[in-house]
């Protein structure tokens, strides 16, 4: 067996009134989180936010034993929040919200890591308008899938690419074209990026995760190993 080297989170909407509740609520973040948290007018997307940052201690403190109050961010350069101070583990964590889930991924040793969480299949909006940002290998693939089918497989390409460009830093920034992926399914997933100096497919783990219900979510992490995943759902 595979040693686990990365940890996704998955906290449902359904599940994060109680969650908040017991971890501590708005009081447990920093006064530059709790206005971020704020500044967003909706209550479902305010309650989201506040939901992610506590998420991100729950995993941190899963991790390493350290109290839910310990942790507090830094913003690199690139806009992600990054633990400070540091800890011995050099963990890493990524967010990500989207109507119904929240999800955190977590890895150590300074590896970099993204997470994207849509709902799946993708709406008829972006059944329309997604597959040009895709590079040309990934809408010939499109062309073999099933009409029933092509929606999932939509959401499952842009989660993946999201959740690359995350790691990098990048965001939307980058050309998507120049980012294709295979495998989807089955076997491992490969990426091939013709927009980066030297090939890094094999320099990245990727995982896509069907959860129940409506919601596909893909995981990418530097130097990561093939079914060292470990998923956590939280419920009430």
């Amino acid at each position: 067996m595979p040693n686990p080297d990365r940890h996704l989170w998955l906290l449902p909407d359904s599940a994060a009134e109680s969650f908040i509740a017991r971890t501590g609520g708005p009081a447990l973040l920093g006064p530059a989180e709790r206005e971020r948290c704020e500044r967003v007018i909706a209550p479902p997307e305010q309650q989201r936010r506040l939901a992610a940052r506590l998420l991100a201690r729950h995993a941190l403190s899963a991790r390493t034993g350290r109290p839910l109050n310990f942790w507090r961010f830094r913003t690199t350069s690139d806009g992600r929040p990054e633990p400070e101070p540091s800890t011995d583990h050099r963990l890493r964590f990524n967010l990500s919200h989207t109507d119904g889930l929240t999800a955190c991924v977590v890895t150590d040793a300074g590896r970099a890591c993204g997470v994207d969480a849509e709902r799946s299949p993708a709406r008829a909006d972006a059944v329309a308008h997604l597959p040009r940002f895709f590079a040309d290998r990934e809408r010939t693939e499109l062309t073999t899938v099933p009409d029933t089918e092509r929606p999932g497989h939509i959401a499952a390409y842009w989660v993946l690419k999201e959740a690359y460009l995350k790691a990098l830093g990048t965001g939307l920034l980058r050309d998507l074209s120049t980012i294709t992926f295979t495998g989807l399914t089955g076997g491992r997933i490969r990426l091939y990026d013709t927009g980066e100096p030297q090939p890094t497919g094999e320099h990245w783990q990727f995982d896509l995760i069907h959860t129940s219900p409506g919601h596909v979510v893909a995981v990418a992490v530097e130097a990561g190993a093939p079914g060292g995943l470990i998923t956590t759902t939280l419920t009430d």
